[in-house]
This record gives C-alpha cells, sequence and structure tokens, in this order.
C-alpha cells in the first residue's frame, strides 16, 4: 500500500515534473582550470559535468574518509593502547562504544546545524571537533582523555553522516548523482581499509595522526568551493545561488531551467511549511520517513557496526589469525566500493539494496553455520576457511549496497523544508541503533555464536523484503521530481 501510495503521488502532486533530459555526448574540454566544463557549450545544466563540481564532491568526501578511519580506528589499536596504558578491557569497551553515544547527540544536532550555518560552515564545524579529537587520543596519558577523544570524534563524523551526502546530492546533476554520492562510500570505505592495514605495522599514536590527515585537507579545501545552490535559494540569497549554480555546472551552461525549477519548487514548500518539527510527522511526509527511517534500522540492526568494531574477536573465535584477517579484509573494502560506485548510476539504487541485502543474509547464515561446524569434530576444520569467506563475502555486500545507499536515499527523499528535522531524526535513528548493537554484541557472542548470526541473517532477509515493497528508484531523477513523488502535498 504504501508503495502504490509512492508511486500515485507522482501522478497526484501539485508540483509538475519537467520532462527528462539527455545525457551528454561532448568529450571535449576548453581547459581553463576548475570553472571549464568538460563537454561542450551550451549544454543543458542537468547534464553538466565539470572539475568544479568534481573537486567540490573530493573535499566534501574527504569528511567520509575520516569516519571510516574512525570505524576502522579500535580494531587494530585494541592491543596497543592497552598495554600501553594498561587498560582493561572494560575500559576499552567503553572508548570503542563511547564514539556512537556522541553520534547520537550530534545527530540530534546535525540538520539543525546544517541548516542554520550552510553546509560548508557545518563541515568545518565537524573538521574541528575531529581534529580536536583525534589529537587528545594521539596524546592521552589515560583512559579519560582517550574518552573525551573519542566522544568528540563521535559528534564530528555523526555531523559528516548528515550533510556531507546532502551537499553532494544538492550540488550534483541528476545524470551524476547517484556516482557522485557513491564516491562517499568509497572514501568511508577507504578510510576503514587503512586502518584496518596499516594499524597491523605502526603504533596507535601514529595511526591516530593518519585520521586527523583528512580533516585538516577538508578544512583548506573548503576555503575554495562554493555553498549548496539549493540551500542559498531556501534562504533567499538570489545571487550568491546563481552564481553558486553556474559554477558548479560550467559558465558556458545555461543554468535558467534548473535555477526555475529549485525556485517553483522551493516557493510550493514555502506556502506548506510551518517550521515545526513537528511538521516532519504529517501524513504528507509518511512515506519519505518510513523508507528513511526503516533503512536506518535495518542497516545497523543487521550487525555491521557491531562486526566491524569486533573483527578480531570473531576471527578469534573462528581460528584465523586476527592480524592476517583484518590485512584480507581491509585490502578487499576499496574495490568492493568501486564496484558500488559504478554501478550506481547504471542498475539504480533498488537492485543494489536488493543484492546486498542478499549477500548479507547468505553470508551470515554461512557464518552461523561456520560456528555451527565449530561444535562438531569432523567438521571442525571448515569453520576457519568458511568463517573468513563469509567474513569477506559479507564484506564486500554491505560496502556495495547498504554500506552507503541508505545516506544517498536519505540525503534525496526528505524536501529542503524538513531536510534538518529529517536528517536528524534518521541519523539518530543510525547511532542509537549502532550503539545498541555494539553494546550488545558481546553479550549476544557469549550467550551464542551461532544464534548471533543467524539473527542478522534474518534482519538481513527482511530488509530484502523492505526494499523491494517500499523503497523508491531515484535514479537519474531531480531532487525535485523525487520529493514530489514521494510527497503528498494537500
Amino acid at each position: 500500500m504504501v508503495r502504490e501510495n509512492m508511486e500515485e503521488g507522482l501522478l497526484t502532486s501539485r508540483y509538475q515534473l519537467p520532462p527528462n533530459e539527455t545525457k551528454p555526448t561532448g568529450n571535449g574540454a576548453d581547459g581553463d582550470g576548475l570553472t571549464d566544463n568538460l563537454n561542450m557549450p551550451s549544454q543543458p545544466a542537468a547534464s553538466s559535468l565539470t572539475l568544479v563540481l568534481v573537486f567540490c564532491t573530493f573535499v566534501a568526501v574527504c569528511g567520509s574518509f575520516s569516519y571510516g578511519c574512525s570505524l576502522g580506528y579500535s580494531s587494530p589499536a585494541e592491543t596497543g593502547i592497552m598495554e600501553d596504558l594498561d587498560l582493561s578491557l572494560a575500559e576499552y569497551s567503553v572508548f570503542g562504544s563511547i564514539i556512537t553515544i556522541g553520534g547520537m547527540v550530534g545527530a540530534i544536532l546535525s540538520g539543525k546545524i546544517a541548516d542554520l550555518i550552510g553546509r560548508k560552515r557545518a563541515m568545518w564545524f565537524s573538521d574541528v571537533l575531529c581534529t580536536v579529537g583525534w589529537l587528545a587520543i594521539a596524546f592521552a596519558k589515560n583512559a579519560l582523555w582517550l574518552d573525551i577523544g573519542r566522544l568528540l570524534i563521535g559528534l564530528g563524523v555523526s555531523i559528516f553522516c548528515y550533510v556531507v551526502p546532502v551537499y553532494i546530492a544538492e550540488i550534483a546533476p541528476k545524470s551524476y548523482r547517484g556516482s557522485f554520492a557513491s564516491s562517499n562510500q568509497l572514501m568511508t570505505s577507504s578510510g576503514f581499509a587503512i586502518m584496518f592495514f596499516v594499524g597491523t605495522f605502526i603504533s596507535w599514536r601514529t595511526l591516530t595522526m593518519i585520521g586527523a590527515i583528512p580533516c585538516v585537507v577538508q578544512i583548506i579545501g573548503l576555503f575554495f568551493i562554493p555553498e549548496s545552490p539549493r540551500w542559498l535559494a531556501k534562504c533567499g540569497r538570489e545571487k550568491e545561488f546563481e552564481a553558486s549554480l553556474k559554477r558548479l555546472r560550467g559558465e558556458n551552461s545555461d543554468i535558467s531551467e534548473e535555477a526555475a525549477e529549485i525556485r517553483d519548487y522551493i516557493a510550493t514548500l514555502e506556502q506548506q511549511t510551518e517550521a515545526s518539527f513537528l511538521e516532519l510527522f504529517q501524513r504528507r511526509y509518511a512515506n519519505a520517513l518510513i523508507v528513511g527511517v526503516g533503512l536506518m534500522l535495518l542497516q545497523q540492526l543487521g550487525g555491521n557496526s557491531a562486526v566491524v568494531y569486533y573483527t578480531s574477536r570473531i576471527f578469534k573465535e573462528s581460528g584465523i589469525s586476527g592480524s592476517l584477517g583484518l590485512q584480507v579484509l581491509a585490502v578487499l573494502q576499496v574495490p568492493a566500493a568501486t564496484i558500488g560506485l559504478l554501478l550506481m548510476d547504471r542498475s539504480g539504487r533498488r537492485p543494489l539494496l536488493l543484492v546486498s541485502a542478499s549477500g548479507l543474509c547468505f553470508s551470515y547464515f554461512l557464518q552461523g553455520l561456520a560456528f555451527c561446524f565449530k561444535e562438531l569434530p569432523n567438521l571442525k576444520a571448515l569453520t576457519p576457511p568458511l568463517a573468513l569467506s563469509s567474513t569477506l563475502i559479507a564484506a564486500t555486500a554491505f560496502t556495495i549496497g547498504l554500506g552507503g545507499i541508505p545516506w544517498i536515499i536519505m540525503s534525496e527523499i526528505f524536501p529542503i523544508n524538513v531536510k534538518a528535522q529529517a536528517g536528524s531524526l534518521v541519523t539518530l535513528v543510525n547511532w542509537s541503533t549502532a550503539w545498541i548493537m555494539t553494546y550488545s554484541f558481546n553479550f549476544m557472542m557469549d550467550w551464542s555464536l551461532v544464534g548471533t548470526f543467524f539473527f542478522f541473517s534474518g534482519i538481513s532477509g527482511l530488509t530484502v523484503l523492505f526494499v523491494a515493497k517500499l523503497v523508491p528508484e531515484t535514479k537519474e531523477r531531480t531532487l525535485e521530481e523525487i520529493q514530489a513523488s514521494i510527497t503528498h502535498f494537500m
């Protein structure tokens, strides 16, 4: 029924959808710095690909790289930190999981911060928090400073989780939005992989400094990129809106149609807006809310965060060398994320989500079987290879779909008048569920190794059904088209 209502919304919405534009066919560049267009002159703005757009995306996803570093840091650093600072397992568990507490607080603030001060300043604010956090860990002499640093990083990266995909979605043409947004997951996976791989060779303090590098790079890069044109239009800053859009699309692009479309849609939203958090829970936004919250909830209930934070323990329980397992897993992350990026605008969001959730369902079932075999003398030898294989399949499946696509869809489906409230809500759901899963994972493993992974397999199976029935395809549609189809304006 909800899916039918989404489709019906496309017909009943007061917003009139513009005709589809064709993709660019030009292959030349006139070579005049960042503002030059990579395609032929006088092209439609909706299909423009420029060096400015590429550079803006690179700067934005430096925040995603920092997020990936924060995810991958705790596992390889565990032994070194516990030995150097004489921490107990309980103290280190607090350090590992407190990032999710910071994430929950940051999630509440993320949408409002990005809405009040803009996308660029929100990223600056996150960079400051993360840089201070990494430095606090690097120079920590006791558990208190470790926890303060990890908490600050959680605050910063949770804002990145919201503002980076939103910024990319708001600057990218519809023809390339999926691929550009997928670079968010690619950089997250790259940060995660570097921490897992390099962390087995260098000290935990040196590893910490690597996590701070992308924050410094982004702080510098933000001086050279424009603000989101959609945010500027929402704030009524017309001259800056046109200048930003023109810079992103290229000096030779015709932005009149895209600019008019954005203005008309924001004008429609302003007639409906009551500027209240309760506005988000009106019936007109129910479909978008179900999709956004549902994807974030299922992403974390599937156990990925817990598996990432405690990968070393899973390998040890399986009889696999922890350092070898981490290195193999790290090498796999970037190719998997690259595949997801290349397929995003070809296959679409829904097919990748279905493949991803199906792969997780299968891999976690195999992981459960591996631990079943561990209790059987005749089959015990199968446990290590089966556990390693299933972990690699799960990591690949998650990276190409469920790792990044829920954030992409979140950035696409909510109208800009409720994007701050909706973004804060879905980010809070994601981080709070991550905290629940990371906190309870060790207890679940103590209860039953087999049951834990069969549970995750079942959740992944439910995710397949949820995506098939409720999640709309957003490939090659403007943000205004997507939001008009899923939102019912009375």
